[in-house]
């Protein structure tokens, strides 16, 4: 079933957004990064083509009713990363996310800004029970992210991930609805 995308309005005045093809920049810079092609499907090198594919991506999982993914807005209205809400486990009663954020944009709380929004819009609208999240213990911004958030750590999944060109291990962390209700 297709997914209707919404604008959600973040705490700290950031924006939660579908993607637009006005968005290449965004993919551009992300495409740069050492870490963010290995996690996701931004590409790298970059071309205009590759990057536009990506947005249509983004449009497809929508309309395929895979997940929510958002463009995650500054204030001043400049995109600055991504987050998404993933259903394949829907039928099981618990979804997934996944942000990152370009490194100009990190450390000024647009990724706990987004979470937090987008976990209450999948706990309060979509009524979904369980959210999870898998971070590399390595990564202290993300983990704390979770953790500030309400996300509690469940456990280390080892060589749950192929990062690159090796199996990395996760830490999986969780959140229930009625953790918060």
């Amino acid at each position: 079933m297709p997914l209707d995308v919404p604008v959600l309005p973040a705490r700290s005045g950031h924006t939660l957004r579908p993607w637009r093809l006005s968005d290449l920049p965004l993919v551009r810079e992300a495409s740069a990064d050492p870490y963010i092609p290995l996690i996701s499907t931004i590409p790298t090198p970059y071309t205009d083509p590759d990057a536009e594919a990506f947005v249509r991506r983004q449009w497809e999982r929508a309309s395929t009713g895979a997940g929510y993914p958002f463009v995650i807005e500054t204030p001043a209205g400049r995109p600055a990363g991504t987050i998404g809400l993933w259903l394949k486990d829907l039928p099981q009663g618990r979804a997934s996310l996944g942000y990152w954020l370009t490194p100009a944009a990190r450390g000024h709380g647009a990724a706990a800004s987004a979470l937090a929004t987008v976990t209450t819009w999948a706990f309060h609208t979509l009524r979904i029970p369980r959210l999870e999240l898998h971070v590399e213990p390595w990564n202290t911004p993300s983990l704390r992210t979770a953790e500030h958030i309400g996300f509690r750590r469940e456990g280390l999944l080892r060589g749950w991930q192929q990062v690159g060109e090796e199996r990395r291990d996760m830490y999986v962390y969780g959140l229930l609805r009625d953790d918060v209700a």
